[in-house]
């Protein structure tokens, strides 16, 4: 059974945040983002181009690294959210929909 992509990018930037949120080890927290973009991109690169899979990648890091500034003027829950909600369509629709 294959967990789709969407399902494992959303669960790691969620899941990486409240590790880090929780203990106060962010490196925690980027160990799971890390886990979660090394599965997923597994998972691209076998369903996808190089050119999906490299697209897929930079809104998964992106999405990382937009969460902070965005969490400055929305919030840290709403920023988390939103980042995971886009990153996950994306996956879904670049590589699970197949």
């Amino acid at each position: 059974m294959r967990v789709p992509t969407a399902v494992i990018t959303a669960g790691s930037l969620i899941g990486g945040w409240q590790l880090a949120r929780r203990t106060g080890i962010r490196p925690l927290g980027g160990v799971v983002l890390a886990a979660g973009g090394v599965l997923a991109g597994r998972e691209w690169a076998r369903r996808t181009s190089p050119a999906v899979t490299g697209a897929l990648v930079a809104t998964y890091v992106g999405a990382f690294g937009l969460s902070h500034p965005l969490a400055k003027r929305i919030g840290a829950w709403p920023s988390v959210l939103a980042v995971s909600a886009a990153t996950a369509a994306a996956s879904y629709v670049a590589a699970d929909r197949r």
